[in-house]
């Protein structure tokens, strides 16, 4: 079996730092290990990754995978290497060409039915893979947008595992423009439901109406996120 080799991003903070994922496929039992200090997020991705593949109609490797993530020094953490893991797992099995993904960012969490869900911190990420000098990034359809806001990197949203597959095969296409995003009053949040808190509704009101800078402490269950939540439908609608 060849060596299957892909590139994610781990964030420390705001920043980011290209791993390079390296993956071998040999003799032995069954299974998959994960080298270079992952955290508990990145060891469940053994499972999401052979569940999407099989509902994908991709054929998971049946052999010993071992996956290495480089630097081994770096603490890697959350579900945002899944896309990039299953990739290299597939490509040195065989079942995906190592062509497509060669000088490309993976980025995105896998539903064992084979959506690829959207991550947390894409723009540091792509920021740090055209800092690297890679040409190419594949990102959660969702978070295409927030991907497109950094220029000089070609960018590209997937929905699926089996659309990636298909993408590599050359026989489907990736999503290359983000969906446009709503009005935003569906989702809107008004203050008006918070009952009690007076003197911290008011400093949010105050925030949103003069432009003031707004630090929100305080213990866990104690409103800060249902505060926040509802600070936009307070400002007024940029694009009128």
């Amino acid at each position: 079996m060849a060596l299957g080799r892909t590139w994610a991003v781990a964030l420390t903070g705001i920043t980011g730092r290209l791993v390079e994922v390296e993956a071998d496929v040999g003799r032995g039992l069954p299974g998959v290990s994960i080298v270079g200090m992952p955290d508990s997020a990145v060891m469940q991705s053994r499972e999401r990754m052979r569940a999407a593949a099989a509902n994908s109609g991709l054929a998971w490797p049946t052999g010993k995978v071992v996956l290495s993530l480089s630097p081994a020094s770096l603490r890697k953490s959350g579900a945002g290497f899944d896309l990039a893991l299953a990739a290299g797992a597939l490509t040195a099995s065989g079942e995906l060409p190592a062509a497509g993904f060669e000088g490309t960012v993976l980025l995105g969490e896998l539903a064992l039915d084979g959506r690829v869900r959207p991550v947390a911190g894409v723009l540091p990420a792509i920021l740090a893979a055209r800092e690297a000098g890679l040409p190419r990034a594949i990102v959660p359809v969702e978070n295409l947008a927030e991907a497109r806001l950094v220029a000089g990197i070609d960018t590209a949203g997937v929905g699926s595992l089996r659309m990636l597959a298909d993408w590599s095969r050359g026989l489907g296409d990736l999503v290359a423009h983000a969906p446009p995003a709503g009005d935003g009053d569906d989702d809107a949040h008004d203050l008006a439901e918070v009952h009690g808190q007076e003197d911290c509704r008011r400093s949010v009101e105050v925030a949103a109406a003069g432009g003031h800078a707004l630090l929100l402490r305080g213990a866990p269950g104690t409103g800060k996120t249902m505060l926040a939540r509802r600070l936009p439908g307070l400002l007024p609608d940029l694009a009128a």
